[in-house]
Order: C-alpha cells, then sequence, then structure tokens
C-alpha cells in the first residue's frame, strides 16, 4: 500500500497566499486591460470613422497645356472634392488621341482635348461624354517650317512631308488650312508622330512641316526660331473639351460639377494673373518660365456646359472628317452630349 501524505498547516497557509496573489493579479490584469480599451477607443473610433469615410479617387488625364495642368499645380480640387469624399490622381497624356484610349480602357475617368480627339474616340464605339468645353485659341497652334525652309505659304505643301498627331487638333488645323489654299489631304504626305518624335523629325529634317500646338509650338519657336506658315488666322476656332466615362458622369454628377467649377474659378484667376501661372506651372512642366508665358497669353479660358451652339460647331468637325475619310462613318456627337442640370447650375453660380 501507499503511504497517505497529510498537508501540513505551513504548506496549507503559503497554497492560501499564492492564490490570493493569483486574484489579486487576475484582478489588476482585467483593470489594466479595461483602462486601455478605454484609451484606445477613440483612436479605434477613428480608424471606423476613417474607413467608412474611404475616399475614392478621381482618375485626371491632363495634358502640359490646359487648365487641368494649372489646377494640379495649384492643387485645389483635391480641397473642392474632399466634401465628396474624393480625391485626385493625375496622370499626364502627350496629345489627346492617346488621353482618350486611357478613358477608354477605364483608365481615368476625366479629361480634356482639343474638338477632334472625341469625334475620332466616337467613331471608333468609345463610350465618353462631352461634360464640358473651353474656347478655343487663334494663335496657339500652327503649321510651322524651319526658318530656311523654301516653303512660304500653305500652297506651297503641295507633296510634302507634313509631321503631326493623327485624329488631334493640329489634324483639323491641317485640313483646314489645305482646304483654305485649295489643296485636298491627299496632295500632302502626313506623317503620324505624337509631339516628341514629330520634333525629332522636324528637326532632322524628314518631314518638311510641323503641325504642332502649345507648348511644344512656343518651344519650337524658341529654341528652333521656327517659322508659321499658318494658324487659326482667318479659319474658324474650335472648342476644347472636358470629356469623361459615361458610367462616371451618370454615376457622380455632384463630382463633375465641382471639377467644372473649380476649372470656371481658375481660368478667371489665370484671366487675371498670366505671369503668376507661368511662375506657378514653368517648373511643374520643366519648360522655361518666358515660353510658358507665352503661351499662357495665346489662351482663352471660359469654362462652360456643352451648349446646342458648341454641339453644332463640332458636328461640324465630325462632318469635316467623315468627308476626309479619316473616319469610319458618320457620327451624331448629340449622342454623347448629355444633360448635366447640376453642373449648369454651378456654372451659372457666382
Amino acid at each position: 500500500m501507499f503511504a497517505s501524505f497529510s498537508t501540513t498547516p505551513c504548506l496549507r497557509a503559503t497554497r492560501t497566499r499564492n492564490q490570493r496573489s493569483l486574484a489579486a493579479m487576475r484582478t489588476a490584469v482585467a483593470a489594466m486591460t479595461a483602462t486601455a480599451m478605454l484609451a484606445l477607443a477613440p483612436s479605434l473610433a477613428r480608424a471606423e470613422d476613417a474607413s467608412a469615410n474611404a475616399q475614392h479617387t478621381l482618375r485626371i488625364g491632363y495634358q502640359k497645356s490646359g487648365l487641368l495642368a494649372i489646377i494640379k499645380a495649384q492643387g485645389s480640387l483635391d480641397a473642392k472634392l474632399k466634401p465628396l469624399g474624393y480625391s485626385v490622381k493625375w496622370f499626364e497624356f502627350p496629345a489627346g488621341p492617346q488621353l482618350l484610349e486611357a478613358l477608354n480602357a477605364n483608365s481615368i475617368d476625366f479629361g480634356y482635348t482639343g474638338a477632334p480627339p472625341p469625334v475620332f474616340a466616337q467613331a471608333a464605339g468609345v463610350d465618353f461624354v462631352y461634360v464640358g468645353a473651353e474656347p478655343g485659341a487663334r494663335h496657339n497652334e500652327a503649321v510651322i517650317v524651319k526658318p530656311d525652309s523654301p516653303l512660304h505659304t500653305p500652297a506651297d505643301l503641295k507633296g510634302k512631308r507634313i509631321a503631326l498627331q493623327k485624329g488631334s487638333s493640329s489634324n483639323l488645323l491641317l485640313l483646314e488650312v489645305l482646304k483654305k489654299a485649295g489643296l485636298r489631304y491627299d496632295e500632302i504626305q502626313p506623317v503620324y508622330l505624337p509631339p516628341a518624335d514629330a520634333r525629332a523629325a522636324f528637326e532632322s529634317g524628314d518631314v518638311d512641316a510641323w503641325v504642332i500646338w502649345d507648348p511644344y509650338y512656343a518651344s519650337a519657336q524658341q529654341a528652333l526660331k521656327a517659322r508659321t506658315l499658318a494658324d487659326y488666322t482667318g479659319l474658324d476656332v474650335t472648342n476644347n473639351f472636358y470629356e469623361a466615362t459615361r458610367t462616371f458622369a451618370q454615376q457622380h454628377p455632384a463630382v463633375i460639377a465641382a471639377v467644372l467649377a473649380q476649372l470656371r474659378d481658375t481660368g478667371e484667376w489665370v484671366g487675371a494673373h498670366l505671369s503668376d501661372t507661368a511662375a506657378l506651372i514653368a517648373p511643374t512642366v520643366g519648360l522655361d518660365r518666358a515660353l510658358v508665358e507665352t503661351w499662357v497669353r495665346r489662351v482663352p479660358y471660359g469654362t462652360t456646359t456643352v451648349t446646342p451652339d458648341i454641339v453644332r460647331g463640332q458636328q461640324t468637325v465630325a462632318d469635316v472628317f467623315y468627308d476626309a475619310h479619316l473616319i469610319p462613318r458618320r457620327i451624331t456627337v448629340s449622342a454623347n452630349v448629355p444633360t448635366l442640370p447640376q453642373a449648369a447650375s454651378n456654372l451659372a453660380a457666382k
């Protein structure tokens, strides 16, 4: 048999003290945990609020010229959109056609181009809408040649190699310049290149002329002493446009309205602060301040909704490209112009 052991009074007292000590520790830990949770409660609440109010992102496509580049430099749009739960992410494009390709791929929600890119996009079946417009300029885009070029009038372009971005505002200018000179589009040799490649071809002499807009135009005038053969003088000036995906415009009209209102306000500020604008954006676009001021002064601003008169003008642009066999089908511009009452109201308000 195994012997039985009895607990001595000393051991019983020690066990009792240990049990009391463990109970006290548990009570202290519980109190500390409760205190910590109370201290953390505001932070946890803020984290939950931040999660609940996580900002959406408006993806904007812009080019070196235009109000969007100025707004980006100012940082003014973020404050306008914050109450709507939006932040902004910016994407730069060399020209309008590339920007609308990104819109079609749903890589951006909103952008700015000249008149021709949306015509080509609509003809290709891109599902976008016009949401706003800016007035066109007469002297910020041109057909240029080298200073020693033998070409002196638009009629001299016959048979020549001309660099341009296909489907851009330059494409329209070239069509109109040729028409006025009594030339058809098939009587010249278009060389379709984006701006950077077109400049290289122009400098090397691979092309005889270049059709280009600011700031590339102003840069060529300054650095290459390029000579202007023709601009929009004597021609009808077209509008420039803000576009959005149809889905975004339908689902977020308040965001579109807020962006257009900021564009209007910034345009008014630029008109009164041309030198300040040049100083602001020169570092962001990597160009000389004097050069930037040259093209800033050549552009009028005045953001508006797309009015019936603007639609008629844009329809004329579309017809010009169809008649020149540069788009595959005739389009109806008004089919891509939605009614935006909130945007109209915001732009009308002062």
